[in-house]
């Protein structure tokens, strides 16, 4: 791991003194730090390292610009930006687990194929931090990343499975698989219908851990391990990222590590329906007409509208037993970026104390999140001259609402469900983790389970 917490302070350790913007002289630096910092033209910007340097050509620390302190998350950029060492917090940052969660995920490199790891930094642990929980944390994420970062050539839906019957094992969870035409005879007609074309048969993963009278909470994960868009073909440049289609499900099993690691009083099941959208004879095709799980039919008006088909059939399996808590999580639509971008995903309740505890947790934790409507008066933008309902709408309008609107269908009776459409990728680098696949909510989901059933 390129950053190390340690949770004793090197005698070596170097100091990093967080300075707010225009506050130098505030900032209880040595007399040198501040004439180096005036010299360079520092004075504490929002994510600016500048390296102090010490006597006989060493270093005496570095200062890092906390800007206005608008993100804690911030401090991450310091994994790529100190020199390799030992560091520590010249004094303890406000929100010490958070600090040193940022830079654990800063330090972040996928190296599965052949990228160095780089330098390593070892840094104390800032003081009132719970290094098991920063960990534990990061470790989750760094499951998330790595799954969403792996092409699908090593990671279809049987190494997806393979990488569930992993995470179980090193838990003492329970496991099973439904695979391919098994689907059709114990009544998951969507999850075939999408994944049936591709070589890797189509699969419904079931995962289960905790004591049986527990509070039930239930994850719910897209896994598309990869979308040509079926025969509603993507262009080739709408599936360069096609890989992360299954960051639903690799969101939902960094969320399962975390609650599994911290022993979580709860009953949790993990359901990831694992297909691949491929192009062959017998692939579904636009104006086929699929009956669900649930006995709802759906016309299919676009093939490349698949995620929410499988998420059905899963939605409607976990909804039968009632869960305290359901989520689902996917890669859904095109529609959540146009309207908040890939760095804040949207997340559908009908449940008012969900919906707050959900909004707190995500400013606590810094884990942005935005609640969207379940506005009732789109739903009727996806009806069906032939069948109960379609796949899409007609117009192209509120994308991510109408999908949202199509889940709800298959969730009854259940009170607590909550769907978030997420990105799972970061577009460019960012100060808490690079360019690649990233975890988006299940650290705030993290917060309000533990909250909920500690």
């Amino acid at each position: 791991m390129p950053v190390e917490l340690v949770e004793q302070k090197p005698q070596a350790a170097l100091p990093v003194y967080l300075v707010a913007k225009d506050t130098l002289e505030a900032a209880a630096l040595p007399p040198p730090a501040i004439a180096w910092a005036r010299a360079n033209g520092f004075s504490g910007e929002a994510g600016r390292t500048l390296v102090l340097p010490g006597e006989g050509g060493g270093l005496a620390g570095a200062l890092f610009g906390t800007g206005d302190g608008e993100s804690v998350l911030a401090l991450g950029a310091l994994a790529r930006a100190l020199p390799e060492g030992d560091w520590h917090f010249a004094s303890a940052p406000a929100q010490p687990d958070l600090a040193a969660l940022a830079l654990v995920l800063g330090g972040y490199v996928f190296t599965c194929y052949g990228k160095k790891p780089g330098k390593t930094l070892r840094f104390a642990l800032p003081e009132g931090a719970d290094a098991a929980h920063v960990r534990r944390i990061a470790d989750s994420v760094f499951l998330t990343r790595d799954l969403v970062n792996t092409p699908t050539s090593d990671l279809g839906p049987v190494e997806l499975e393979d990488a569930v019957r992993k995470l179980a094992a090193a838990h003492g969870a329970d496991i099973s698989a439904i695979h391919g035409d098994d689907l059709l005879a114990q009544n998951f007609p969507m999850i075939h219908a999408v994944g049936r074309a591709s070589i890797g048969a189509p699969r419904l993963i079931d995962m289960t851990w905790g004591p049986s009278d527990a509070p039930k909470v239930t994850l719910v994960g897209k896994g598309v391990c990869f979308d040509t868009g079926g025969l509603d073909i993507k262009p080739s440049s709408g599936m360069l990222l096609m890989k992360k289609d299954m960051g639903g499900a690799a969101n939902v099993l960094g969320l399962a590590s975390m609650i599994m690691t911290a022993k979580m009083n709860v009953r949790m099941r993990v359901l990831i329906p694992a297909v691949e959208n491929s192009i062959a004879g017998n692939a579904f095709r636009p104006g086929d007409v699929l009956r669900s799980r649930k006995g709802i039919t759906v016309e299919i008006g676009n093939t490349d509208a698949e995620g929410r088909l499988i998420l059905a059939d899963a939605l409607a399996l976990a909804d039968e037993e009632q869960p305290a808590l359901l989520i689902d999580m996917a890669t859904l639509t095109g529609a959540a970026r146009v309207a908040l971008g890939p760095d804040l995903p949207p997340f559908y309740t009908a449940d008012e104390t969900l919906a707050a505890d959900l909004a707190a947790a995500s400013v606590a934790v810094e884990d942005p999140l935005w609640r969207m409507p379940l506005w009732r008066p789109y739903d009727a933008k996806l009806s069906s001259k032939i069948a109960d309902i379609n796949n899409v709408t007609t117009d192209g309008f509120a994308g991510s609402i109408t999908a949202a609107l199509f889940l709800k269908r298959f969730v009854e009776k259940t009170d607590r469900w909550a769907h978030f459409d997420i990105f799972a990728w970061n577009p460019v680098d960012r100060p808490y983790g690079p360019t690649g696949g990233e975890a988006q909510g299940i650290r705030a989901l993290e917060r309000v389970i533990a909250q909920r059933f500690a």
